[in-house]
């Protein structure tokens, strides 16, 4: 069942189910699975601004479609963005955060 606000025969609705099954052929448990395809169709719903609220990563990072494996890569930045540990940072009430960088 996809997410609320995702409406039965649309795009989402066959993305969402489409991400859930190849989650699940690669081993991923149910609840899992279900829950990287609905992440996946939420940001997708946020960066198109279908959503009501919508977090600034989701609006201002690369699309979910394209991200993949790219913060994995060899030659890359791996792992979260320095917003996103920022943010995080902010919300632990970590001092110094702001002049803190993210190491390549």
């Amino acid at each position: 069942m996809p997410p609320r606000g995702v409406k039965k025969g649309t795009k989402l609705a066959r993305q969402y189910e489409h991400i859930k099954d190849s989650e699940r052929r690669s081993g991923t448990s149910i609840g899992r699975s279900e829950e990287i395809a609905a992440r996946t169709v939420n940001k997708e719903r946020a960066r198109s601004g279908a959503a009501k609220t919508s977090s600034r990563s989701s609006t201002n990072d690369i699309a979910s479609g394209r991200r993949g494996g790219l913060r994995s890569g060899a030659n890359r930045p791996r792992g979260r963005t320095r917003d996103q540990l920022y943010n995080e940072a902010r919300q632990l009430r970590i001092e110094g955060r702001s002049r803190m960088n993210k190491p390549r």
